[in-house]
């Protein structure tokens, strides 16, 4: 019997809250204990580029990311840690998605219309500083788990949707 991939990842945005531990850590290594089980956890650093802009930040909340992972029970030995940054075919199979991946599905990804509202509540332009990273999030998000051929992927409820469009 080949082994299942469970493949879960963290945006070093600040420090990862109970949220996060909830939604992802806990249950990937949970899954990671299981036989037949190929666990990979990764710090998304492309995916925290939307909103954290200065390197030595970015750097300090990659370490609290690592940090948080080995507390809260990640074995290295069991589980492959890695940067997202660190495999460069993540952009490589982001681009072929992009050009397989129609505008629609991204217009109604959830996180890009929940910026979209926030600006409208602030009676901001619709697209007041949303970038494409935020716009194809779901693409590079993807681009993740397709690259591993990845069976199983714990998520919060905010990234069900994502998980479904890579699905599709």
């Amino acid at each position: 019997m080949s082994n299942k991939v469970v493949l879960t990842g963290i945006k070093p945005t600040g420090m990862p809250h109970l949220g996060n531990y909830l939604g992802a850590i806990r249950p990937a290594l949970q899954m990671a204990e299981e036989d037949n089980t190929e666990a990979r956890s990764f710090i998304a650093d492309y995916h925290s580029l939307n909103s954290v802009r200065d390197a030595a930040t970015l750097r300090s909340y990659i370490y609290e990311v690592a940090a948080v992972w080995l507390a809260a029970g990640l074995d290295p030995k069991k589980v492959l840690i890695y940067k997202q940054s660190d495999v460069p075919e993540t952009f490589e199979l982001t681009t072929i998605l992009m050009a397989f991946t129609a505008k629609g599905l991204m217009n109604r990804a959830h996180a890009y219309k929940a910026a979209v509202e926030v600006n409208r509540e602030k009676g901001q332009s619709e697209d007041h500083q949303i970038n494409m990273g935020i716009y194809t999030y779901p693409v590079l998000m993807a681009a993740d788990i397709l690259l591993f051929d990845t069976d199983y992927v714990p998520v919060g409820k905010d990234q069900v949707q994502h998980i479904e469009m890579a699905q599709d």
